[in-house]
């Protein structure tokens, strides 16, 4: 019997093609140096289709986190240097059909889910020659299709974030503070004519679809009543052109407005891996640990329903890369009261040098500032501000290995009447290692 089971997993791998060989996958973005600074897939395909194709991929990371934080009220829980525990993906990526691929990510660890689950995936199709040879094929030249439960296409620093142990794209350990991801099904169109990109998409809004409209949390705390669920719509547009050799020009604009005020909220909470820096602003309360959660660092408008803008910019140079962020949220957290915003700006400048540019310096400025909004006949809230500062070095010893070091600081201002008691002035710096792998 154990024989028969070997023979069975031969044929099987003979007949599919099991690869861990990005060049066989058809538009597709590589793990590792290789898929440095990719945003959407090009149209460009060299790789023609013989059968389906199933390329095994990984991704594992692991840091090394030395820093110190305080606040305001000095009530935090000392904090030492330690290794973080590591998270590590499983990615699937399948050749179905000549320009039909599908992507599948398995978050094995991460900091939010000890215990294995799927993160998301998608079906994008650059043809469509499934239906009749050629199908289209003057439409489809021009045109992506992506259907899936997976990241929403809005702006363009998710190309750039730490997607748990997938952190080979980010020059730095962190993400944004206000960090735009969240998994949900959609179906998008990408339209790229020569150097231009048009993106237009729909989600249901939902980050745990169901078909119940009714229901509002889970468990013991579930309520019955009927949900304000409503359609999430996000498009981009903008011009990427390589000017010459040397230079890369890249400007786009991008919008989301999540309407719903049971389903509207996700932009910037639908990350459930968790953040990269560990424990921090971990409050003691007379002995007793009030933790400030999974997702410690980052900062979320909380809007029911919320309308978001994000501008980026991006300029490479030979080894030198510039990369911007300009992102408005605007939304309300009850239906009836004064609306709140807040700006998110972000600047990044790298230099990649050596043979192959397998080194690099960087630095980051991130900043928020706004307000979360008010009822009638109360007064506008002081504003919320925070800021972080990160200056690292990276180092790729192998296409697919990638060691970095970072310097960082983040600040939050003194004010109890809009932070926690914990928050208010609470400030964090130090030094963390970080280790990838990805391929």
């Amino acid at each position: 019997m154990k024989t028969i089971k070997n023979i069975l997993g031969i044929a099987l791998v003979a007949l599919v093609g099991f690869t861990t060989n990005a060049q066989e996958i058809q538009y597709f973005r590589q793990a590792g140096y290789d898929g440095l600074n990719v945003f959407e897939t090009k149209k460009d395909n060299d790789v023609d289709f013989t059968k389906l194709r199933v390329k095994v991929g990984g991704d594992f990371a692991i840091q090394f986190q030395a820093v110190d934080h305080s606040n305001d009220a000095n009530n935090l829980a000392p904090i030492g240097g330690n290794v973080n525990l590591p998270t590590a993906n499983l990615n699937f990526d399948v050749q179905l059909a000549d320009g039909v691929r599908m992507h599948l990510r398995t978050f094995l660890s991460s900091r939010n889910h000890n215990e294995a689950w799927v993160k998301g995936g998608y079906v994008q199709m650059d043809k469509l020659n499934f239906i009749k040879e050629d199908f289209l094929k003057s439409v489809m030249d021009i045109t992506t299709l992506r259907v899936g439960v997976d990241q929403l296409n809005y702006g363009d620093a998710h190309f750039r974030r730490s997607d748990n142990a997938m952190a080979i794209y980010n020059p730095f350990v962190g993400n944004y503070l206000m960090d735009a991801y969240t998994v949900e099904p959609f179906i998008e169109i990408n339209l790229q004519p020569k150097n231009y990109i048009f993106v237009l998409g729909i989600s249901n809004g939902l980050l745990n679809p169901t078909v119940d409209q009714t229901v509002t949390g889970y468990g013991s705390t579930a309520i019955v009543g009927e949900r304000d669920l409503k359609a999430t719509f996000y498009g981009k547009a903008g011009i990427d052109k390589q000017v010459n050799e040397a230079l890369r020009v890249r400007l786009t604009g991008s919008f989301i407005r999540e309407g719903g005020y049971n389903n509207g909220d996700h932009l910037y909470n639908g990350d459930r891996a968790g953040s990269r820096y560990y424990n921090i602003f971990n409050a003691n309360n007379g002995g007793n640990l009030v933790s400030s959660g999974n997702f410690s660092g980052r900062f979320t408008p909380g809007f029911k329903n919320n309308t978001s803008y994000q501008i980026n910019p991006f300029i490479q140079y030979k080894g030198l890369e510039f990369f911007g962020i300009y992102e408005t949220s605007k939304g309300n957290r009850v239906e009836g009261n004064t609306k709140g915003s807040f700006t998110q700006l972000g600047t990044e400048l790298l230099y990649r040098f050596g043979e192959q540019g397998q080194f690099y310096v960087a630095g980051r400025y991130n900043s928020v500032n706004g307000n979360k909004g008010y009822a009638a006949g109360t007064a506008k809230p002081n504003d919320q501000k925070v800021t972080r500062t990160n200056v690292g070095a990276g180092w790729f010893m192998t296409k697919n290995v990638l060691v970095k070091a970072e310097y960082v600081n983040q600040s939050y201002n003194s004010d109890t009447t809009v932070w926690s008691n914990t928050l208010s002035g609470a400030e964090m710096n130090g030094l963390v290692l970080e280790a990838v792998i990805s391929f």
